[in-house]
């Protein structure tokens, strides 16, 4: 992203803020934080920004007080385990103080609620290692409430022990179940515990300076954020064309390190096995190095652990997202590599449908992981650079001569990119006309267009989406749908419909701070189709909706606080290229009753409707005996379902649904023997989703050469939903 270079003259404030409520603490021997006049200087610059130049106007005064409040107390303690209610009653003369703390450039309030947080923490680490040296019972009929949003913070000291009391036993229980011994068990927790203290010392006072100014930028809206220099640093790093690490993007959920994306084309991503929603538990160097527990770590602290040079081997002791904190975990070990834009380049192949009679339909697949461009090499016009849109024109030139009669263009975990590249990818598919408007912080309108007449691909096609498909995913995808050019097939999008800039603070630092001031990535614009709906919050809802674990209400932008709202413009003026309603209803039909005789879909189905039964579940069983009972239960289930394989042959022509799914996978094996193995099993598996999507594209060839038929079956679908015999 460019950064933007404004004319503003910003002044810094040097009024000094009220008085510490929190000038001391009972902790004699932890380091107290204040800020510093550099940070001061940093927030007085963030502020300027945020308050006069992001797309959403939000005043700096009372009402953002608050969110930025409440935002920054759930950065520190999420789960509510650690700060009591009496340390929240103590800091409510900050709730509406915060504006003017940062009016001010003077983010002192921040650091004292910080110091607070540092002496809970430490007294909770104290708390929980003195429990590992008591017995536990795993006989007590409790449960282990692990979800705190609705309890919110105890109201004393006593109640704050009985959860952290469960909480250890919890994390006992989980680990004897894996087979663990006692002894070593107490050893494991006592580390990860005692780490947890460490990593909380060794935070400074950059660290709660990014916390408040990130607690401020998100409370406007949430792709805006603050980047202290050592994070913009590594973010300038994930930038470049090649990084030496596993290719996976890392988030945080409560006190583990999770994997927000794996990057397609990096070594994460060709080994499979790792994926988004995956919790890390530990990091080991090498295959046979010691491994280190990270729970409660720091994520760039993961982040250092899991870099290295190439060709090197790291291995990442994980749970799956829809196994909870108590499932089985796997040991991935993967070789590290450079990421590299070229492994991110689209790819093609051609997947045979059998037809009518003896006949073949073949389909084409275009697999994008990215909106990529070489922007210099296209400044410079030189005759090779590299850009999606003129790789996927080769590829179907390519497949066109093999005689392929259909396309699907597969988007899924596809984040976005170039926005120029979202524009002219669809130009290979319309003859000519808009392709999405673009409405910026003043309110003006621009629209993005091709302009190049004439297709690439003029056939049946569809565009596989899911949960992950953002942006510039979004924005082709819609255009796609809009113009009435193919089927949307998978999963409602992401719905990320603004665009962000990335300012460089040092530009508007005093002489002499360069470095120092780190990077403000700021919302700056908004997408909107060209019916004049946004892609925003409520993404692009498929054509044809494939199985999906969870409420969409959950995922996505629609989940994130702050999150801009869906609104509309007015429609550009285009040209639709056909009507498909009829095709999607009676292609539609034809894909349910597939999957309606399908065992792998039935077996998916199972899943999807199982995670969303238990998916509110807030609380987990402290007894071994059924917590036992649970994991024999699915062990036996993986172990049927293997079975009905290898006695039936393959129940769908080429895959396991739940390998490929994405979302939901059959629980992992307990010991990482097994798990290489079932590793083994999986890799052999095509993609589940991707064939029957390629199936879909057969029946839209089918009926697109035959308009009486696709009449007389959109009739019958018509009578049919009318008696109410259609499910």
């Amino acid at each position: 992203m460019r950064a933007i270079k404004f004319l503003t003259v910003l002044i810094i404030s040097t009024t000094l803020w009220a008085a510490s409520l929190w000038a001391t603490t009972e902790s004699t021997q932890q380091i107290l934080f204040k800020p510093s006049l550099e940070q001061r200087l940093r927030s007085n610059l963030v502020t300027k920004f945020l308050a006069n130049w992001h797309y959403k106007e939000t005043p700096l005064d009372d009402a953002l007080s608050v969110k930025i409040f409440d935002r920054y107390l759930d950065l520190l303690d999420p789960n509510f385990s650690f700060f009591l209610a009496s340390d929240i009653a103590a800091f409510q003369p900050y709730r509406l103080q915060l504006d003017e703390a940062l009016q001010h450039a003077n983010p002192a309030p921040a650091y004292d609620m910080f110091n607070v947080y540092v002496s809970r923490v430490h007294e909770r680490v104290k708390y929980a290692r003195e429990l590992l040296k008591q017995p536990m019972d795993f006989t007590i009929d409790e449960n282990y409430d692990w979800d705190r949003s609705e309890i919110k913070w105890a109201k004393s000291e006593k109640e704050l022990n009985e959860f952290w009391r469960r909480r250890v036993k919890n994390d006992f229980l989980r680990l004897r179940l894996t087979g663990k011994e006692d002894a070593a068990i107490i050893k494991t927790l006592d580390d990860r515990y005692h780490n947890l203290d460490r990593r909380i010392s060794e935070l400074n006072s950059d660290d709660i300076f990014q916390f408040f100014m990130n607690a401020y930028a998100q409370s406007i809206e949430p792709h805006t954020a603050y980047m202290s220099p050592r994070n913009s640093e590594n973010f300038e790093i994930s930038m470049r064309l090649s990084l030496e690490g596993i290719g996976a993007l890392l988030g945080r959920e409560n006190e583990y390190t999770s994997i927000a994306r794996v990057v397609p084309g990096g070594p994460a991503d060709k080994d499979g096995r790792l994926k988004a929603g995956h919790r890390i538990i530990a990091v080991g160097q090498g295959r046979e190095g010691k491994m280190v527990d990270v729970i409660g770590w720091r994520v760039d602290d993961v982040v250092d652990l899991i870099r290295g040079p190439k060709h090197t081997v790291v291995r990442l002791e994980v749970f799956a997202e829809d196994t909870g904190p108590d499932g089985p975990v796997s040991i991935i070990d993967i070789v590290r590599d450079e990421v590299k834009l070229e492994e991110q380049a689209a790819k093609s192949r051609i997947i045979e449908i059998p037809g009518k009679g003896d006949t073949t339909v073949k389909v084409g697949v275009i697999d994008l992981p990215v909106f990529y461009l070489d922007f210099n090499g296209r400044a410079k016009n030189l005759p090779d650079y590299r850009s999606s849109t003129r790789d996927v024109r080769k590829l179907i030139k390519d497949m066109k001569a093999k005689g392929i009669q259909g396309l699907v263009v597969d988007l899924r975990n596809n984040g976005g990119g170039s926005l120029l590249e979202a524009t002219t990818l669809t130009g290979l598919f319309i003859d000519e006309g808009p392709v999405v408007q673009v409405r910026n912080s003043s309110g003006r309108i621009s629209t993005e267009e091709d302009t190049d007449p004439g297709m690439a691909w003029d056939g049946p096609m569809a565009v596989l989406v899911n949960r992950y498909s953002a942006s510039a995913s979004e924005i082709f995808a819609a255009a796609i749908q809009d113009y009435g050019r193919g089927l949307i097939i998978g999963e409602t999008t992401f719905g990320k419909g603004t665009v962000q800039n990335l300012v460089d603070l040092d530009d508007y630092a005093p002489t002499g701070e360069s470095g120092k001031m780190g990077q403000l990535k700021i919302t700056m614009a908004q997408f909107f189709r060209i019916t004049g709906g946004s892609t925003q919050n409520r993404g692009v809802e498929p054509d044809i909706r494939f199985p999906s674990a969870g409420d969409p209400e959950d995922y996505g932008e629609r989940s994130l606080a702050n999150a801009l709202p869906w609104t509309s413009i007015n429609p550009a003026d285009y040209k639709s290229e056909g009507d498909l309603n009829k095709m999607v209803a009676v292609t539609d039909f034809r894909y349910e009753k597939r999957i309606a005789h399908n065992q792998e879909f039935r077996w998916l189905l199972s899943d999807v409707e199982e995670f969303n039964r238990n998916k509110d579940k807030k609380e987990i069983s402290l007894l071994e005996s059924v917590r036992r009972e649970e994991m024999e239960k699915n062990k036996a289930k993986r172990e049927a379902r293997k079975a009905a394989r290898e006695n039936n042959g393959p129940l769908l022509e080429d895959s396991d649904a739940l390998a490929v799914a994405g979302e939901l996978t059959e629980a992992t094996a307990d010991d990482e023997d097994e798990a290489g193995a079932k590793q083994d099993e999986d890799d052999d598996r095509p993609d589940l989703l991707l064939r029957e999507s390629a199936r879909i594209v057969s029946d839209m060839i089918e009926l697109d050469g035959d308009i009486p038929a696709l009449v007389r079956q959109f009739s019958l679908i018509s009578k049919n939903h009318a008696a109410g015999s259609l499910n």
